[in-house]
């Protein structure tokens, strides 16, 4: 029994040796490696309202470059190189720019003969990213309009030529103030000019506030259905719902008068709002017209948030280019009667 106790001392020893070993870190692992080796990537997760939905409220710019279609001479490229994309930025800034981008109100006009008196500074021409075009997938193009289509947009045109100044009902709706081209839906966007647009949620609601012509589109997203078939609007009637942390918003019901692009009444858009980062919004929208295009089509813009603010952008007050036009059309009507005299 005596021989035995310093034997298991000794053993009870070598135990407690071996475990305190075991607790320090490997000799490939030391403290100052384990430190830098790189920390997991954290998800981005979009902030909520009150109410648990993805918050997408603030003011948002769609300002870029990219032109809708693509680029004949770019074929099936969808984007472009970080080299690339540097040199046709430099070539936009020089105006010079081809194809290969929208450059919209930003582009030299006669009646603008300096572009910075209207805050358009070309150093800040940009792209919203490496894509050819905001049309995505291989073909970048709108698809082929269907030949009753083309017959039917042929019919229009014929039907108010030489009528074009009989009265405001011939205008544009545009030169109406009634629909600006930026603030038809979809949203496509401009390069410098009328790109901000603020939205607002609620319960059951979401508000965009578009700059051009303060327009404000309610959508509510509360499960109600379409309107009935027979009730007609300017931007049709939409409805929202939540998939996940994006806002889809179905729109249906547009007039006749209201043509996006050649479209018919039975257009169909479905648009998709998700936040990607603090400062990014990507806005997605897919077009459906079985009587106008051969198949449905889809557009993505990136969105930067913007400091603001949106300010007002009132289209009537001080215009006079509905009753300009007329009275120029009677003038030159009332000259070609005394001639013909």
């Amino acid at each position: 029994m005596s021989h035995r106790l310093p034997a298991l001392a000794v053993a009870f020893a070598i135990m407690i040796v071996v475990a305190l070993f075991a607790q320090l870190p490997a000799p490939a692992q030391t403290q100052s490696s384990a430190a830098k080796a790189p920390a997991a990537a954290k998800a981005w997760t979009p902030p909520r309202t009150p109410d648990g939905k993805p918050d997408l409220q603030g003011i948002w710019s769609d300002y870029t470059l990219t032109p809708l279609q693509r680029p004949k001479g770019l074929g099936a490229k969808e984007f472009y190189t970080d080299g690339e994309l540097a040199e046709i930025s430099k070539k936009a800034r020089t105006g010079n720019i081809g194809e290969e981008g929208e450059l919209g109100a930003a582009r030299q006009q006669a009646v603008r003969f300096d572009l910075e008196l209207y805050g358009f500074d070309p150093s800040k021409l940009r792209y919203s990213s490496k894509r050819t075009s905001l049309i995505v997938g291989p073909e970048g193009t709108i698809p082929p309009m269907l030949p009753s289509a083309t017959e039917r947009n042929a019919e229009i045109a014929a039907k108010n030529k030489g009528h074009e100044f009989d009265s405001y009902m011939n205008r544009p709706l545009s030169e109406r103030c009634i629909l600006m081209g930026q603030e038809r839906i979809p949203m496509t966007p401009g390069a410098n000019e009328g790109n901000l647009l603020q939205i607002v949620q609620g319960p059951g609601y979401v508000t965009l506030l578009h700059e051009i012509d303060h327009s404000t589109r309610v959508i509510p997203t509360d499960g109600r259905p379409h309107v009935p078939q027979n009730i007609r609007l300017w931007q049709g009637d939409s409805v929202g719902h939540w998939e996940g942390d994006t806002l889809v918003v179905d729109t249906t019901n547009f007039t006749n008068r209201t043509q996006f692009r050649g479209s018919s009444e039975k257009l169909h858009l479905i648009e998709r709002f998700t936040r990607a980062a603090d400062n990014t919004m990507i806005y997605r929208f897919t077009v459906e017209d079985p009587a106008t295009w051969e198949k449905p089509w889809t557009a993505e813009i990136p969105w930067t948030k913007s400091k603001g603010p949106v300010y007002e952008w009132a289209c009537h007050e001080g215009n006079t280019m509905i009753t300009t036009i007329l009275r120029g059309a009677r003038v030159a009507e009332a000259e070609a009667a005394k001639k013909g005299k």
